[in-house]
This record gives C-alpha cells, sequence and structure tokens, in this order.
C-alpha cells in the first residue's frame, strides 16, 4: 500500500490545511485511510491509538454501528430541510432530549455547526438580551487569557492565544480579559482540580471597577481550558465567577465544546463543577465528530426575553443554513442512544484513578515539567528548548506517531483526550509509549 493512498505530490498541492504546517506535512504526509473504536488505519496499514478522539470530538470511539445506519437511513428519507421558517421532527427531538440532560434551567437549545460558530452565537444571544430587556449598553464582554473560543472574529475576540490573533487587526472591540490559571507553582503536579488560585476569579470585580459593570453584556470561559493546554479551574474559581456574575448582572457563558459529553464522567463540566451558566456552548462529541454540528444551551429567561412583540416577527435574526441539519440531528441521536447504552458519559468517572495515576507516573521524568489531569483528559507540559518553543512537543508527536499512538500538542504540552471507550490496556500503551519518547528526547 502507498504511504500516500495514491496521491501523487501534485495532488495534495491544492488543499491548504488548517492549523497546520502544509510545507512540511506535504513533504511527508501523515495520511488516514480508516478507523474503528479506538484505532486509525494509516495509508501504510499500521494502526494509530486515537489518543485524543480525533480532536475531542468521538468520544465514542469510531466506525460505531448505530450511528453509521442512522446516518445510511436518514440519507434515503429526508437529506436536507429549510432552516428558516420550516422544520422538522428530528429538530424538535433532539432539543428535546439535550435540555433533559444540562442543569437548572438551560432548556433552550439553538443549532449551529461547530465550536466556533456556537461561540459567535452565544456571544450575539448575550448581547441581544440585554438589549432586549432594555439594557443595550451591556455590549462588553471578558474572555480569558489563554482562552479558545474558535475561529471567528468574535470568539478570536475574547479567546486569548495571541497566535490565533496576532495576524488579523483589531477584531471586535469592547473586549477585555481576566488572567489565566495556569503555571501558579504551588499547584504543579497537582492530581486533579488545582487547590490555589480561586481568588483569580476576582479579575471580574477589576474588569467592573475598570468599565463599570452596567456596560458589560458577559463573561466566557472554558470550564477547563483544552486548547491552552489542559490548563484546570483552582477550587472555587468557577463558583466565583458565577457569584460576582450574578452580584453585577453579567451573564456567565461556560465553553463547552471540550468538556461536553463525558468528558469529565458526567454530562457536562457544568454538571461536574454544579455551576449553572446562562449559556453554554457545544459541538464535537454531540455527533461524536462524524457530521458537524454544534448546540447553544440558553437558560429559558434568555429566550423568553426575545419572545416578545408581534408573534409573526422573527426575534432573533441570527442562525445558519445548516442549522439542524437533518444529517446531523439524526447522527446526534445515535451518538446519544450511543453513549446512553454504554455509559458512557459516566465512564470517564470509573477511569479517572487509573488514568490520573498513569498520568502521574510521568512526573518524575527531567523534561516533565508539570502534570495536569482531570477525568479522561492530561496535559504533560515538557521544558522547552531555549529560543526554539513548541519544538520539543513537535518531536515527541512525530516520535509517538511513529510508535502507533496519536497525541495532541499546544505549545510544549503534550494533551491527551482519549475516547471514552478506552481500557486500561490502552492507558498502559499510551503512557507507557509517552515514557520512552520523552526519556529519549533531546
Amino acid at each position: 500500500m502507498s504511504n500516500n493512498a495514491g496521491l501523487s505530490e501534485h495532488d495534495m498541492q491544492a488543499y491548504w490545511m488548517p492549523f497546520t504546517a502544509n510545507r512540511q506535512f506535504k513533504s511527508n504526509p501523515r495520511l488516514v485511510v480508516g478507523a474503528d473504536r479506538m484505532h486509525f488505519t494509516l495509508s501504510d496499514g499500521r494502526q494509530l491509538l486515537d489518543g485524543i478522539a480525533g480532536l475531542w470530538c468521538c468520544n465514542a470511539g469510531h466506525n460505531r454501528p448505530r450511528i453509521v445506519e442512522a446516518i445510511q437511513k436518514q440519507a434515503a428519507e429526508l437529506d436536507y430541510a429549510p432552516a428558516f421558517q420550516m422544520g422538522h421532527p428530528k429538530q424538535f427531538e433532539l432539543a428535546s432530549r439535550l435540555a433533559k440532560m444540562m442543569p437548572g434551567n438551560l432548556n433552550k437549545v439553538f443549532f449551529t455547526n461547530s465550536g466556533s460558530e456556537s461561540c459567535e452565537t452565544a456571544l450575539k444571544m448575550a448581547i441581544a438580551y440585554h438589549r432586549a430587556r432594555g439594557e443595550g449598553h451591556r455590549t462588553r464582554l471578558i474572555g480569558r487569557e489563554k482562552g479558545y473560543h474558535g475561529v471567528n472574529f468574535g470568539g478570536m475576540s475574547v479567546g486569548g492565544m495571541p497566535a490565533n490573533r496576532k495576524m488579523f487587526g483589531n477584531l471586535v472591540a469592547g473586549v477585555d480579559h481576566l488572567r489565566h490559571t495556569h503555571g501558579i507553582e504551588e499547584n504543579r503536579f497537582s492530581k486533579g482540580q488545582p487547590q490555589h488560585g480561586e481568588e483569580l476569579a476576582d479579575d471580574l470585580i477589576r474588569m467592573c471597577e475598570l468599565h463599570d459593570p452596567s456596560t458589560i453584556a458577559a463573561v466566557i470561559v472554558e470550564p477547563l481550558a483544552g486548547s491552552a493546554g489542559v490548563i484546570l479551574p483552582p477550587k472555587g474559581y468557577l463558583q466565583r465567577l458565577r457569584k460576582i456574575c450574578d452580584q453585577h448582572g453579567i451573564l456567565l457563558i461556560f465553553d463547552e465544546v471540550i468538556t461536553g459529553f463525558g468528558r469529565l464522567g458526567t454530562p457536562f463540566a457544568s454538571n461536574y463543577f454544579d455551576v449553572e451558566a446562562d449559556l453554554v456552548t457545544t459541538a464535537k462529541a454531540l455527533t461524536n465528530g462524524v457530521i458537524p454540528m454544534g448546540a447553544v444551551f440558553a437558560q429559558d429567561k434568555i429566550y423568553d426575553a426575545f419572545m416578545q412583540g408581534p408573534d409573526n416577527m422573527v426575534e432573533f435574526f441570527h442562525g445558519y443554513t445548516f442549522s439542524g441539519n437533518p444529517m446531523a440531528c439524526a447522527t446526534a441521536l445515535a451518538t446519544l442512544d450511543t453513549y446512553e447504552e454504554e455509559g458512557l458519559l459516566t465512564r470517564a468517572a470509573e477511569l479517572a484513578d487509573y488514568w490520573q495515576d498513569a498520568a502521574h507516573s510521568l512526573a518524575d521524568l527531567p523534561l516533565v515539567k508539570d502534570v495536569r489531569n482531570l477525568g479522561l483528559i492530561a496535559g504533560i507540559e515538557l521544558e522547552p528548548i531555549a529560543g526554539a518553543p513548541t519544538k520539543r512537543a513537535f518531536s515527541a508527536f512525530m516520535q509517538a506517531y511513529e510508535a502507533g499512538l496519536l497525541i495532541r500538542t499546544t505549545g510544549d504540552t503534550i494533551a491527551l483526550s482519549p475516547p471514552l471507550i478506552i481500557e486500561k490496556s490502552h492507558i498502559d500503551f499510551a503512557f507507557g509509549t509517552l515514557r520512552k519518547i520523552i526519556q529519549a528526547l533531546d
């Protein structure tokens, strides 16, 4: 079998790859041609253990029969239905089922096609909600340093990852950022949620004093930051943010694109941390990564604020051609069936201790600067090479690939977030392989 799966060098030139070193990749392609449960099949026939659930999205693993069957059946029954002023039954069935998974009053669901779109939607909802209530002066948005909320202009603006922002101008005006919760010395090598840093939530008080709280529409944070390198919320931090938001009439948005659908051993991080946000963004594992889809959960009070005026009037001028697409809805329903039948939304809790011990078994390696974990997520932060940030972690990525393990790197941190069907033998292989690789790194 050809390593390039029959593609010539010329065939590969037209595709501009996302978040990829295009020239490096095309000189030595890493092509996937198949997948089943915990493994990808590569173009040279080798098996690659999926240590990152695709891209934090294939929580039920790959090639799951119920999902495959649902897609085939839906394609023959109803491939597309207009998204505006029309509907189809599976949209309402899926929204109702999802709403029952969320805590408190998060009972309304708006469909999107990605995490980026979910974040844009939530930000627009927040600003429009205040205007609908007669507080149109609340337009300011607060994100957080090292935050990742997708790659559209709103998400980039509230996000706090410099590499994602620096090439695109001034972005959206009226945005500020809380400090991140990374790098607290006392939290190094914490097992699970760290003890120190709750007071960093008081940065929001500083923002209120600087901007006047009556101008702030919403605060958006990831309960657990993945793309920045698995950064965990200190104990009490999220609860403190919630309290400050309540005191000043500010909406709290949780970006659960990564933490949603079982990653922490509960359906959502909102359940895990017992904090109810006003808006929650999701995507990725909603359809097991199979078909693009996202969703925004909104509290009843937000939806109700829009449901005013003539009943034939469009209440929220926002949406997408593919919002609630029939194929995506069928896939999501089958995905939820799979999660339920196999207990996957709580399985991470069952494996969390074993996973934690395996991750922290790397803590004694000289190049390991920190290990962070929660649920079935781990971040192994490496000492960077002086003058060459990211180089050491990317070398680990390439060596892991050659050894049959797919990992994700961000900066000099190795991130792991496997399918929730992972077995202990897979965990042993993953961390055993990483141990050998890190020991041999320059």
